[in-house]
C-alpha cells in the first residue's frame, strides 16, 4: 500500500494520522540498517538532505505529524512515508526527495510508527483540578 502526504493531511487527528502511518509487520526499515546503515547516514549528512529537510520542517509548520498544537522544539525529524531500502539510496531514487514521502515527527512518534507501539508517544500533560494530589480531599 503506497502512503502519501496528501493523503495523511486529509486526516484530522494526530492519533489517526499515527494509525495512518505506523508500520506494519516487519518494523524498522531493516534493509537500511545493520551493516549498511553508512549509506543512509551518507545521505542524511548531505547539504542535498539538509536543504530539503529544511523546507519540510517549513511546510509542516515545525509540528509532529504536521498537526497544529504538536510543536517540536527540539530534534525534528524527517520520516519517509514508504521506507527506503539500500537500493533506493545507493541508487538515489526520485522518493528519497519526494515531499508527497515525507512528514516532519519527533523522535518518539518516529520509533512509536516503526515498532506499531502507541505507548511510545508523548501525550499531552493531564489537566489538573483542585486536590488532585491528594485523594482523600476529593
Amino acid at each position: 500500500m503506497y502512503r502519501c502526504y496528501s493523503e495523511l493531511m486529509k486526516i484530522q487527528t494526530f492519533e489517526e494520522r499515527f494509525k495512518y502511518l505506523k508500520v506494519r509487520g516487519s518494523g524498522v526499515g531493516k534493509d537500511t540498517f545493520g551493516a549498511h546503515r553508512y549509506l543512509n547516514q551518507a545521505l542524511y549528512q548531505s547539504k542535498e538532505w539538509r536543504d530539503f529537510r529544511r523546507k519540510i520542517i517549513v511546510r509542516d509548520m515545525g509540528c509532529d505529524l504536521g498537526c497544529e498544537g504538536h510543536e517540536i522544539y527540539k530534534g525534528a525529524i524527517i520520516h519517509h512515508i514508504n521506507p527506503l531500502t539500500i537500493d533506493d539510496v545507493i541508487n538515489r531514487s526520485p522518493k528519497i526527495f519526494d515531499p508527497e514521502n515525507v512528514i516532519t515527527v519527533t523522535h518518539n512518534t518516529h520509533l512509536a510508527i516503526h515498532y506499531s507501539d502507541e505507548s511510545i508517544l508523548l501525550t499531552a500533560p493531564k489537566e489538573r483540578k483542585k486536590n488532585d494530589t491528594c485523594p482523600w480531599r476529593q
